[in-house]
């Protein structure tokens, strides 16, 4: 399995970005899937997660609210709509993946395959 984000970028305090994270090599619908976030020299931060089957959902405390995981199986697309973004939201976003799983997507040490991120830089 591959996966590779876009749709990172500069955005001001208030506005929106949608991060799109295409799965190839694998089919989305039998994948948890995770955000993680990560800033310079810190821990990868939690953001959201779909369970294999698109039934559950879950989001970082951080976000709730603000941020939407969704998916398209057809296109084999993972999808996280941001709005109302934050200078704190300024991070490298990364999606995950796992075959099937519990919960609503992997835990980060449950994670099998990783993209190689996108950046998402927040100014007040």
């Amino acid at each position: 399995v591959q996966l590779v984000e876009s749709g990172g970028g500069s955005v001001q305090a208030g506005g929106s970005l949608r991060l799109s994270c295409v799965v190839s090599g694998g089919t989305l619908n039998t994948l948890g899937m995770v955000w993680y976030r990560q800033i310079l020299g810190g821990e990868r931060e939690f953001v959201a997660g779909i369970r294999w089957n698109g039934a559950t959902t879950n989001y970082g405390d951080s976000v709730k609210g603000r941020f939407t995981i969704s998916r398209d199986v057809a296109k084999n697309t993972m999808y996280l709509q941001m709005n109302d973004l934050r200078p704190e939201d300024t991070a490298v976003y990364y999606c995950g993946a796992e075959d099937f799983g519990g919960g609503s997507g992997p835990d980060y040490d449950e994670v099998e395959t990783w993209g190689l991120g996108t950046q998402v830089t927040v100014s007040s």
